[in-house]
């Protein structure tokens, strides 16, 4: 059997768009280890294709370049090919230390001599899912067609719902109002808080606010204005526990962030909106979603700008998109989807 390690993205919604790959390899027969920094790892354990997950020891940004060494020359003999993920030079150094034979990614930051099987980079900002698919080289396979998937038993769903204090599954929204890039992502706080009072009054069901720790406070603020409506996790849950209670959920509204991606691997109902980012680029890949981008109902010609804040200052592709238009597409999706995703 062939033993492949696999370099993970340090992006959690990059991640979850890496798991076609690595669908494509096992059912060719290689056996898959990953690499990953720990706050990814998560991603993989939910990957029924991973064999083995390692969690790296490195510091984000940093080269680590005796550790990564070490650690590369006890892998030595393990692995006969490698796919390194990231287009940087340092996440290419584990497979070279390691003396693995076939080592194989893009081109990137001119890895020359760490890769052995490279593949020209794609100009500008190709889709993400066929982007990491291609590194499998199925010439027979329609990558487009391709879309991520994630499993995660169905006692850890329940005991996440449990720990978390919701009543079961199918019995909540969440809400990921963040995202780790920056403000021209996020839909703004106040059109979440008007949605989740709205939807509540409707069918009592709460809405979970999730995110990451940084994020804590917001969410905190944004349940205390709510009424009553949502229950703030941000901060409180581990990564493993936010997507089991994503996995249960009734429906998910997001930025286009890991989250999203995490909903749309699990089919659940959602609805993504979409500000300084493409959804051509990263989209939901989930016959359940709905994505509300207003580039072109607005004219924006600024868009997608993919800058971390706004430099015309005004938002207006997040701003502009109203809590009644993605109650609307909501209850789109939820209708549509309660004939087939079961709860």
């Amino acid at each position: 059997m062939r033993t492949a390690l696999v370099i993970a993205p340090q992006w959690i919604g990059d991640a979850v768009m890496t798991q076609p790959l690595l669908g494509l390899l096992a059912q060719r027969g290689e056996r898959i280890d990953v690499a990953a920094l720990p706050w990814v790892a998560p991603v993989y354990r939910a990957m029924p294709e991973v064999a083995q997950v390692i969690d790296l020891p490195f510091a984000h940004g940093r080269l680590d370049w005796t550790a990564r060494r070490e650690l590369g020359r006890a892998w030595r003999g393990r692995y006969t090919t490698a796919y390194v993920l990231p287009n940087s030079i340092k996440s290419a150094l584990l497979p070279w230390f390691a003396g693995i034979p076939r080592r194989v990614g893009y081109h990137g930051e001119g890895r020359w001599l760490l890769l052995n099987r490279r593949l020209p980079s794609p100009p500008g900002r190709p889709p993400m899912v066929p982007f990491y698919a291609q590194l499998a080289e199925e010439r027979d396979v329609d990558l487009s067609q391709l879309r991520p998937r994630l499993q995660i038993d169905a006692a850890r769903i329940d005991d996440a719902i449990r720990a978390a204090g919701l009543l079961g599954r199918g019995r909540y929204r969440v809400f990921a109002p963040g995202a780790e890039y920056g403000p021209s992502k996020c839909w703004p706080a106040e059109h979440y808080l008007a949605l989740a009072r709205r939807l509540h009054a409707v069918d009592g069901l709460p809405v979970a606010l999730l995110g990451s720790g940084k994020e804590a406070a917001l969410i905190d603020r944004m349940a205390a204005d709510s009424g009553g409506a949502c229950i703030p996790l941000a901060g409180r849950t581990s990564l493993d526990a936010a997507m089991a209670i994503i996995a249960g959920a009734h429906a998910v509204v997001s930025n286009d962030s890991g989250l999203m991606h995490v909903a749309a691997a699990f089919d659940r109902p959602q609805v993504a909106v979409f500000g300084s980012t493409s959804p051509h680029h990263t989209p939901p890949l989930n016959p359940a979603a709905r994505v509300l981008w207003l580039k072109d109902e607005l004219k924006l010609d600024c868009a997608p700008c993919f800058e971390r804040t706004c430099r015309l200052g005004h938002y207006r592709c997040l701003t502009e998109v109203t809590p009644a238009r993605v109650e609307s597409a909501l209850g789109e999706v939820e209708a549509a989807a309660a004939a087939w995703i079961p709860a």
